[in-house]
């Protein structure tokens, strides 16, 4: 059994799943449009170019979304990426956060050098850690 993740987005599935290939290391493997799905026929004209499906494999996991009309942005679940150094946290967040909603800003707790939550210009809620090294 796996366990993956699917994000709906309001029209912007292509352009978030572009970004995250280029700036976070993932591979979209995947992308059929509206226009190429059965309904293809009873869908706004705005509509025929939006994603109907998208996969992208993004370290040991895969994302996969879709572009549903009125989709609001995820409210009670993250993608959570656990990065392997505090470098590579505080480039994640930095990117992430550009132009979207912090939740809690990238900081040291408890049981991380660097933790953060926040939702990325897309929509898409994050949590990124960089666990504490073994002690």
């Amino acid at each position: 059994m796996r366990t993956d993740i699917y994000v709906n987005y309001d029209g912007t599935c292509e352009d978030a799943f572009r970004f995250y290939e280029q700036h976070l290391g993932g591979k979209v493997t995947g992308l059929t449009t509206h226009a190429n799905g059965p309904m293809s026929g009873r869908l706004p004209e705005a509509w025929r170019d939006k994603v109907l499906h998208a996969r992208l494999e993004l370290g040991n996991a895969v994302l996969m979304g879709a572009d549903i009309p009125g989709a609001e942005p995820m409210r009670s679940a993250y993608v959570t990426l656990t990065l392997d150094t505090a470098a590579e946290a505080e480039r994640v967040y930095a990117l992430l956060a550009d132009g979207g909603q912090i939740f809690m800003k990238l900081e040291t707790t408890f049981f991380a050098s660097r933790f953060a939550q926040l939702r990325d210009r897309f929509g898409t809620s994050w949590m990124l850690l960089h666990e504490h090294p073994a002690r």
